[in-house]
């Protein structure tokens, strides 16, 4: 068996998210039947580097599969391609060596998310950005609540409370706030991200932008361990997985 490494990029709008859910569209489950035709019907199941939510977008997300053939790289590409809809791409593909995992080889993840300051939000954007209507943040004040998150924390106040796993420490190696043209764009670096964390650190510096929380008290919050105490989740479609790093 021949171990596949595959980039893939997706428009996650009409998607339930990534993972397979039975009876629901979503990113996993039609590269798996992609796949399984591939294979002439047999049974072929990817893994990624981790799920994204309903509406969530990606320009690199990385999945891998164990596969019997010994397709050229380029020919995987193409061949996955020409099966999955038009709202998935298989940006790169390459074969690597059987100890990779796409999850648990993974060093770290960088997002990104998107508000939009236009006037009137594009028709054709309005499942790519999250508009800000009247809303004119302070970018100044955003960066600095952004420079206490920054670093190794707990962050039980930055996750939901479905989250499962009991160790809610991470490390947030960047996370930067830029405007450009007519969109206000959070990038966000780290070695791995709990269950709506981005989203939930997106909707807290709005909030200190907006005004409604000063940056000390994202420092407060963080300390207190406490989701109820932090603002409201940003929605998914302003969120996009930019990339995943392994180490060479």
């Amino acid at each position: 068996m021949n171990r596949v490494k595959a980039t893939v990029a997706y428009d996650g709008t009409n998607f339930a998210g990534y993972q397979s859910q039975p009876g629901m569209r979503t990113v996993q489950s039609e590269i798996d039947k992609a796949l399984v035709k591939i294979h002439k019907d047999k049974a072929i199941h990817s893994v990624a580097s981790g799920r994204t939510d309903a509406g969530v977008h990606a320009f690199g997300q990385v999945i891998h599969f164990d596969t019997p053939l010994t397709l050229p790289a380029d020919r995987w590409r193409m061949a996955l391609n020409v099966l999955l809809p038009k709202d998935i791409r298989i940006v790169e593909v390459e074969y690597v060596d059987k100890n990779f995992h796409a999850r648990y080889s993974a060093t770290g993840k960088t997002y990104v998310y998107k508000w939009s300051y236009a006037e009137v939000h594009s028709p054709f954007e309005r499942n790519f950005s999250v508009h800000l209507e009247r809303w004119r943040p302070d970018v100044e004040k955003m960066k600095e609540a952004a420079a206490y998150l920054i670093g190794t924390h707990d962050f039980t106040s930055f996750c939901s409370s479905k989250t499962a796993t009991s160790n809610r420490v991470r490390t947030i190696r960047l996370l930067t706030l830029e405007k450009s043209h007519d969109e206000l764009i959070m990038t966000i670096e780290g070695d791995g991200f709990l269950y709506n964390m981005v989203r939930t650190i997106a909707g807290m510096l709005l909030a200190v932008g907006v005004g409604w929380h000063t940056p000390e008290n994202v420092k407060e919050i963080l300390e207190l361990r406490d989701r109820k105490e932090a603002s409201k989740t940003a929605p998914s479609h302003g969120l996009y997985l930019e990339s995943v790093t392994y180490d060479n």
